[in-house]
């Protein structure tokens, strides 16, 4: 099998720069602890602001995660065994039966897969001896012939020609060998058969071959070479050499070229039917081209689930896809708890602050682990960004203390850092009404509600208000195509500190009831409005509970 499985550290989808952020500086943590193979990871594109921040601390971006479903790769067999098309069919015997295997991949000799050989195909060739074998299109070199009946050449001819015939055994008298021969064929003769060997040679054949290590008159070796056919001598008896030049075809003769075939990221939902539709018992996986491993028909188990830590959210809409199939062993997090399940007792660490980041900056302290400059850049660029720069109403006096001590470690000033961070994501210039009706969504179930809330914060909320009619239908696609009964977008301006709530969907009475306003056009006004977590969800939450009472 592969590998151990990695532990994730991931965000929430559409993630921010605390959820970046924060997965990175904990995976640190992890590993400063001892903890092994962890990998910071992300659930989606990192934002401009996000982008700013790693690259002021020179901080890599995350491992790209998009799902968590169980692929080909998390049940693929090593293969450490394979033959090429070059190789004799003897070989792939030996092979198979050294190996105990059923099915053997089939490589060039650049180690490209070209085919799958099987017990099945070996069998047929092996029924196929019971009659004389025409070699003419397996290409079979003589030199192979020589060499699987340990022979001993005695005339030599172009040992890398070809065999263009049959092999027969010259058992007859001289008038009935004549009659079996044809142009090319390699000719067994048993020992002290003179008259066979001088006849066999009257026919244009390519190797003539003594059996039982009979002895070659100098006659029989003259007209050999005078017709520059090649002799040899071999200690089988002539049953057994026979049989046994039949089995130097080469295994690309025999194999399948048409074979079933997976990807390693194919997802194993996907294969499944394939493989029930088909009769083989493995399975070719392929990269580029090359052979990486075996599906194995009988090993078509559900795989180790994935291990991951959740940072910055604990929402199963908010989670990365497929993580109903992986394990969550920990839970980091500033938000309300919103259902996430597991099967067994789990480390979680919740705190009522703004930032995850802040939990993270403690933890590190806590447990007395140093925090490098450049952790310590992103753990600040976390808080200053989910605090916006400590104006929101989330912000606490934990937050600030933890930004000062970070500041003094990463090397910056805050106020400036932050205000020139908060400038580069602030920016939509180069976004499309999509991206800013997408930006840090987040998915919400509020009583019988679907609810879509993404957020996008600006220095000046005029540019978001010129593109107000294209980004209110980007919403009302989603709506439709992503079974949302509401979208909303907060255009957070972060000098004003007030929000412009643009909404699509039903019911727009919970928009109203919500927030006390006329809500029968498609935005509202809020000022003193910054934080989601604090200032939108449990307002709505409140709607709802009134609205369907």
């Amino acid at each position: 099998m592969s590998n151990a499985k990695p532990i994730y550290v991931i965000g929430h989808r559409n993630p921010d720069t605390d959820s970046i952020c924060s997965a990175i500086a904990y995976t640190n943590l992890k590993k400063a602890e001892g903890t092994k193979n962890i990998v910071a990871a992300r659930a989606g594109q990192i934002n401009a602001e996000t982008k700013y921040a790693l690259e002021y601390f020179h901080v890599d971006l995350p491992l790209m995660v998009s799902d968590l479903y169980p692929r080909v790769k998390d049940i693929m067999l090593d293969c450490d065994t394979v033959v090429t098309e070059k190789d004799t069919l003897r070989h792939l015997g030996k092979v198979m039966q050294d190996n105990q295997l059923r099915s053997v991949p089939v490589t060039d000799d650049d180690g490209q897969l070209t085919g799958i050989v099987t017990v099945s195909d070996l069998a047929q060739r092996y029924f196929e001896e019971l009659n004389f074998q025409n070699l003419d299109e397996a290409n079979v070199p003589l030199k192979s012939v020589v060499s699987i009946i340990n022979g001993t050449v005695v005339v030599k001819a172009n040992e890398n020609s070809t065999v263009l015939g049959k092999v027969i055994i010259a058992a007859g008298g001289k008038s009935t060998v004549g009659k079996l021969l044809s142009k090319g064929d390699v000719v067994l003769v048993g020992e002290g058969r003179f008259d066979s060997m001088m006849e066999s040679l009257q026919h244009d054949i390519s190797c003539l071959i003594v059996t039982n290590d009979g002895i070659v008159p100098d006659d029989i070796i003259a007209e050999a070479k005078g017709k520059d056919v090649m002799v040899v001598t071999s200690p089988l008896d002539t049953y057994t050499a026979a049989r046994l030049i039949n089995q130097c075809v080469p295994v690309g003769h025999i194999m399948k070229r048409r074979m079933t075939s997976f990807s390693s990221e194919e997802l194993l939902s996907n294969i499944k039917g394939t493989i029930d539709s088909t009769n083989y018992r493995n399975y070719p996986v392929e990269e580029n081209g090359r052979l990486v491993g075996l599906v194995s028909r009988d090993n078509l188990m559900v795989p180790e689930p994935e291990k991951v830590i959740l940072v910055d959210h604990n929402e199963r809409t908010q989670a990365v896809e497929g993580i109903e199939n992986a394990k969550i062993i920990e839970i980091i997090d500033h938000h309300r708890l919103g259902g996430m399940q597991t099967g067994d007792p789990i480390y979680i660490r919740e705190e009522p602050v703004g930032c995850t980041a802040t939990i993270i900056a403690n933890m590190y302290w806590q447990r007395d682990v140093e925090i490098a400059k450049p952790i310590a850049g992103i753990l600040l660029s976390a808080i200053i960004s989910d605090t916006v720069l400590f104006k929101s109403p989330t912000c606490t006096e934990l937050d600030k203390k933890a930004a000062e001590k970070l500041a003094k470690i990463a090397g910056v000033e805050i106020g400036k850092y932050g205000m020139d961070m908060l400038k580069a994501g602030s920016s939509i210039s180069d976004m499309s009404p999509m991206d800013i009706a997408k930006n840090d969504c987040k998915e919400f179930r509020i009583g019988e509600y679907r609810i879509l809330v993404a957020q996008i914060s600006v220095m000046d909320t005029k540019e978001a208000m010129d593109e107000k009619p294209q980004i209110i239908e980007s919403m009302e696609k989603i709506c439709e195509e992503e079974g949302f009964d509401m979208c909303l977008l907060m255009v957070t301006d972060i000098l004003k500190e007030s929000t412009d709530l643009f909404y699509v969907g039903a019911p727009k009475t919970l928009i109203g009831t919500a927030f006390r306003k006329d809500a029968s056009g498609d935005s509202i006004f809020l000022p003193g409005v910054m934080s989601r977590k604090k200032q939108i969800i449990p307002q709505l939450t409140e709607a709802v509970s009134q609205i369907t009472k």
